[in-house]
């Protein structure tokens, strides 16, 4: 099995909804919107029914012509004509804007329901599924539900009404031209069923094609880095193409279905208008119809060719529609994460790590029986070497992640019994990774407080001495930044994440190498920032440098996931253990510069 297919099989996809469920949360959508539904309908059977006019009218100047009436007998036949075209475009229109409001009302409530669960879902969760799953759901399967929403739907509503409507019309001018209508269902309904078995697995195939390939891709440039490091460029590269032609396979697969879906229609359209032909022909030789009428029910079917071909070739668009459908209503059908009535308050801003085990895959335990405990006010460091465990124990302090065994107690209470909303509102995590949202300065630092007025804010930016060069952008605090703004540089994103710490208040923070980032130059500008912006609050720092982990009122140490030195930065270099060693390492580097843990 290869590295590929083992990372494959690791992945646990976030949940597909079954087509009962799609359906079921499709009707919850549409039950509160049902006056603007059947409004909609209503106004797509009038402009259908109206349109209808046109084949007997034109049938009607056929049998003008064949009987020799004067010319001026063909004036009525055709300004009814004109007044048919204009009422059913009114009509069309007025029931494509209101089946089109009705779409776009139902997905954008559906986005949301995704978008609430998505970021309701545990970190480990998204982990074990890969962002790729999530990207490819929020961004292609969206991409295709909302075209299908904005042009498949309008189009299968109105050519379905104008199947029903025009069938009915032809029993009226005989029974018999339906029959001979009808003749080309079976093969319609054969290919249409043989279509739908067979695209439902290549599409939903497709969809999950898709997902790997964006998790490759994210894989292979998020860790460029390491992946030139070690020289494995050969190998993603491979990864990648194999992900790929993966995808392009199963698209062209869909291609080769739908060619063949075409041509099997074209023979139902010959078959069904033969037959219409000649039943006219019969009928008219019989006297039991006239030329106008044999006219207007070939020009009938005839005129099914479209809705008929435009419905079965929308299947195409449904199938894809579809399964992306059951993907946002896997994740938005996901329950919430339950909150408590009313969330235990936290005595004091202690923390209390007792006998806590993680491991993100089973039989790899990554933290093991690990014990801290944090005062109200101090600032302890965590140090160690890479892979001992240092971020996981963080998220878990931050209640990003639940313990496998063991409990994180805030202030005596349990995060568990706590709530992810308690929690959120009591310890703040900051990571090296800070996202700066796409607005102006002021309304980014505005997430972290609403309301805040500008003093506020820029007390808090001249507290982790982001003040000055926030000033010197083109308008300030006013200034865009984010995608499509002003780009700020590593140092300038860390200041703005202490800032909206130190807006935030919460009384315990965890900052997970938040100063890695800065480099050597603005190591110094950074750390003094974290620590004004941690002053007064506990506060779990995973140190980079060991000079801030020297300041830390408290420094424990890891290895292998657990606890195995703890101590103020005197005490431990007198013990003369690991901390004493990598301290020693740190001093024969010229006084430390650039040096990291």
């Amino acid at each position: 099995m290869t590295d590929g297919q083992q990372n494959d099989t690791a992945r646990e996809l976030l949940p597909t909804a079954s087509g009962a469920e799609t359906r079921a949360a499709v009707a919850a959508l549409l039950r509160p919107r049902r006056a603007l539904a059947l409004a909609g309908f209503t106004a797509m059977v009038a402009a259908t029914a109206v349109g209808l006019l046109t084949q007997p009218l034109l049938g009607r100047i056929v049998d003008l012509a064949a009987d020799r009436r004067p010319p001026g007998m063909i004036t009525l036949p055709v300004v009814l004509l004109v007044a048919v075209a204009v009422v059913q475009g009114l009509t069309t229109g007025l029931g494509l804007s209101l089946i089109s409001r009705l779409g776009e009302s139902v997905l954008a409530q559906l986005r949301e329901r995704f978008v609430e669960r998505a970021l309701g879902l545990p970190l480990e969760r998204v982990e074990r599924a890969g962002s790729g799953d999530l990207t490819a759901r929020v961004t292609g399967d969206v991409s295709l539900i909302a075209d299908a929403v904005r042009n498949a739907l309008p189009e299968l509503a109105r050519s379905l009404l104008a199947i029903v409507l025009t069938l009915g019309a032809l029993a009226l001018l005989d029974w018999r031209f339906l029959l001979a209508a009808l003749i080309a269902v079976p093969v319609q309904l054969y290919t249409a069923r043989w279509y739908v078995r067979n695209a439902v697995p290549i599409y939903t195939e497709q969809r999950v094609a898709v997902g790997a390939q964006q998790q490759q891709l994210l894989d292979t440039i998020g860790g460029s880095a390491t992946v030139r490091a070690f020289r494995l460029e050969r190998e993603h590269t491979e990864r990648v193409t194999a992900r790929s032609w993966s995808a392009v396979e199963l698209t062209m697969r869909g291609v080769r279905l739908v060619l063949r879906f075409y041509s099997r229609l074209h023979v139902a359209e010959f078959i069904g208008l033969t037959a219409v032909l000649v039943t006219g022909f019969l009928l008219v030789r019989d006297g039991s119809a006239s030329i106008g009428t044999a006219t207007a029910a070939a020009l009938y079917f005839h005129s099914l060719f479209t809705p008929v071909n435009s419905a079965l070739a929308l299947l195409d668009d449904a199938q894809s529609a579809g399964a992306g459908l059951a993907r946002l209503v896997g994740v938005a059908g996901l329950p919430l994460p339950p909150q408590p009535e009313r969330p235990p308050v936290p005595r004091d801003a202690s923390v209390t790590v007792s006998g806590v085990g993680h491991a993100y895959r089973p039989g790899h335990q990554v933290l093991s029986d690990v014990h801290l405990d944090l005062r109200p006010g101090e600032r302890v460091a965590l140090v160690g070497a890479s892979g001992a465990g240092k971020t996981t124990l963080a998220k878990l302090v931050a209640g990003i992640h639940a313990p496998a065994s063991g409990t994180v107690r805030l202030g005596g209470v349990d995060l568990t019994e706590l709530g992810p909303a308690a929690t959120g509102r009591s310890v703040a995590l900051i990571t090296q990774e800070v996202h700066v949202f796409a607005g102006t300065l002021a309304d980014d630092l505005l997430l972290a407080r609403p309301g805040a007025g500008e003093p506020e804010l820029r007390d808090a930016l001249a507290q982790v001495d982001a003040l000055g060069w926030a000033d010197a952008l083109p308008d300030a605090l006013a200034t865009v930044v984010g995608d499509g703004g002003h780009r700020l540089s590593s140092a300038q994103t860390q200041q703005l994440a202490l800032a909206r710490l130190i807006l935030a208040d919460p009384p315990v923070a965890v900052l997970d190498e938040a100063t890695a980032e800065a480099g050597s130059a603005g190591a110094r500008v950074l750390e003094k920032a974290a620590d004004r912006a941690v002053d007064g609050r506990t506060a779990l720092v995973v140190a980079h440098r060991l000079t801030q982990a020297a300041s830390a009122d408290r420094i424990v140490v890891m290895d292998a996931g657990r606890v195995v030195e703890s101590g103020t930065h005197d005490e431990l270099r007198s013990a003369g253990g690991r901390y004493a060693a990598l301290w020693e390492a740190w001093s024969d580097t010229r006084g430390g510069k650039g040096h990291g843990l």
